[in-house]
């Protein structure tokens, strides 16, 4: 078997660059992800758990109201190991559906609200869902998609509590009238290291979206070892209940875990949003003096791009995270300057359940850097051909192990085995993502493997090029991808979103020109398009993806 290095293996960050007070181990139960919630509403029963469009929900009645859905799912037929899919955005209905549907002994797979019915009718079927927990206003992609699917329950809720908008008839349910079940969930047995919580699916970067399979204490554990962070920021701030920006979207684990489970495992009062609307949420951290934000990058950029953002007191914020994509170091400043409160940066996959590394407004911050591993968690970089470990400072692809990896993907043995391998008695996932550790056990993310541009045999890292443009005042979002070209293999493409003031004032050629005074010549971009908006999924991932499609689309048509 393939051994580590000893700098690994004693984990040389714990030395090197440890919060005092942070665990360097935590001891992870293994429990299922719906008993977490059950002590936190029983302990913290009086107190406010959500605050949804004004509207507040108590951890008391929130317990009350999983009990009585998991009951409803099991008097609807639906049994342990079953799947239950969630296609509405963030609301106290999804909470009560998520923890409602792993009580009765299912398996969750939620759904972007921004589906269509295509989509839905896919991962239905990937999935193999027989329940579907939806809002009214989607529920026509349901309907178009439910007779090429096995579904036979369609529950129905509305956002505002009123009766939803649709017929009720054969396998259609209201939510509402579910939740007049008398209270008796079934009695499940869940082995929580083996049976699956969640069924999260990737943004498919390649080919069809695939499920990575989290079992319970995956889950668990990375509410653990996240909420571990939130307990220091609790004693170093005399907090004694934490109030939480809840925007991040809940069908996505990274909203999952750190928003919905930490926030409510943690007793956090949650101020919950459907929607990102910038002048709401800070409108919101205003009002309630708000301590807890995470996002992802387009939210930041939306944020420190408007207008308004001076004339709100945003000072109550102590812990800000951005996660499920890298940040520009330039947008990190530029929030820091304008709101007086520090930007920290994480790392995860939905493989991961998702986090892994964090840096903390309680040590040292590399701004670029996704900071050291979390508790429990191994972190290293491999020769991508050879899987050989690399010393420190040196280039290739991130590795992890942990209690939060997955136990690999659904109905896909080949992908699963192409992702795992074992070295040092330990079980290793290969991230995709390129990057190195410092000297302090730092981890720097430099590109996804798959976004390498290869410009005339030399090696292009897009977000190195979009952390520099970033610097340039007119660019308000970039996206930097390869594109083919039949002399240097692929030649380097910015899609640009112009600063409002700028519009008509630079051309695409002035930016090209500012960029090669300020890279290498193989690395500034040949061609810029300047755009209305740039394609983002859900979470706020910028997609590459989508605009290296349309250019060789672009191509293909050109050709004929």
């Amino acid at each position: 078997m393939r051994d580590i290095p000893e700098f690994i293996k004693n984990r040389f960050w714990i030395e090197k660059s440890w919060i005092d007070g942070l665990p360097i181990d935590i001891e992870i139960p293994e429990i299922p992800v719906f008993e977490l919630v059950d002590k936190a509403c029983e302990k913290f029963s009086d107190r406010t758990a959500m605050i949804f469009y004004g509207r507040e929900i108590k951890y008391g009645e929130l317990k009350d109201a999983i009990d009585r859905f998991a009951t409803a799912l099991a008097d609807l037929g639906v049994k342990k190991g079953d799947k239950v899919a969630l296609y509405m955005p963030n609301c106290p209905q999804f909470a009560i559906a998520y923890y409602g549907a792993m009580k009765s002994g299912a398996i969750v797979t939620a759904l972007s609200p921004l589906f269509v019915a295509r989509e839905v009718e896919y991962q239905l079927n990937d999935s193999e869902s027989e329940t579907i927990v939806t809002i009214d206003a989607l529920y026509p992609n349901v309907a178009e998609a439910k007779d090429k699917t096995r579904l036979k329950n369609v529950i129905v809720a509305n956002l505002q509590g009123r009766k939803p908008e649709v017929e009720k008839n054969d396998g259609v349910y209201y939510f509402d009238e579910l939740l007049d079940t008398e209270p008796n969930p079934p009695d499940i047995s869940i082995d929580p290291k083996e049976e699956l919580a969640v069924l999260q699916y990737t943004g498919g970067t390649t080919g069809l979206p695939k499920a990575a399979m989290l079992t319970h204490y995956n889950v668990v554990a990375n509410v653990y070892q996240t909420k571990a962070f939130l307990d220091i920021m609790k004693e170093r701030e005399g907090i004694d209940v934490v109030k939480g920006i809840a925007v991040l979207p809940w069908y996505h684990i990274y909203g999952q875990t750190v928003d919905l489970t930490s926030g409510l495992a943690n007793g956090n009062v949650g101020i919950v949003f459907a929607r990102f609307d910038p002048v709401e949420i800070m409108e919101a951290i205003q009002k309630y003096k708000a301590h807890v934000l995470m996002g992802a990058p387009a939210l930041f950029v939306a944020l420190v791009n408007h207008p308004d953002i001076k004339k709100y007191d945003l000072s109550s914020l102590k812990y800000v995270n951005n996660g499920a994509g890298p940040i520009a170091p330039e947008v990190v400043r530029k929030w820091e300057k304008l709101t007086g409160t520090k930007l920290v940066e994480g790392y995860g996959l939905s493989e991961t359940s998702p986090v892994t590394n964090t840096t903390s407004p309680y040590r040292e911050r590399k701004i670029g850097s996704v900071g050291p591993p979390i508790p429990n968690t191994y972190v290293a970089v491999i020769d991508p051909e050879t899987l050989e470990f690399l010393p420190i400072g040196e280039i290739g692809e991130i590795v992890i192990s942990g209690p939060q990896v997955m136990k690999g993907y659904w109905k896909r043995p080949k992908e699963t085995e192409e992702v795992f391998f074992e070295a040092g008695g330990m079980k290793w996932l290969r991230t995709g993502d390129i990057g190195y550790m410092d000297e302090d056990g730092y981890l720097w993310i430099v590109d996804r493997l798959k976004d390498l541009i290869k410009y005339k045999g030399h090696s292009v890292y897009p977000r190195e090029i979009e952390d520099i443009m970033y610097e340039h005042p007119a660019i308000k979002e970039v996206v930097v991808v390869g594109v083919p070209d039949p002399k240097a293999g692929e030649t380097i493409k910015a899609y640009v979103v112009l600063e409002d003031g700028y519009v008509g004032k630079v051309s695409e050629q002035d930016i090209i020109d500012w960029c090669r005074e300020r890279m290498a010549a193989y690395k500034y971009p040949r061609i810029v398009e300047f755009r209305d908006s740039l394609p983002k999924s859900a979470a706020g991932k910028y997609l590459r993806r989508v605009l290296r499609d349309e250019e060789i689309k672009k191509m293909k048509n050109e050709q004929v």
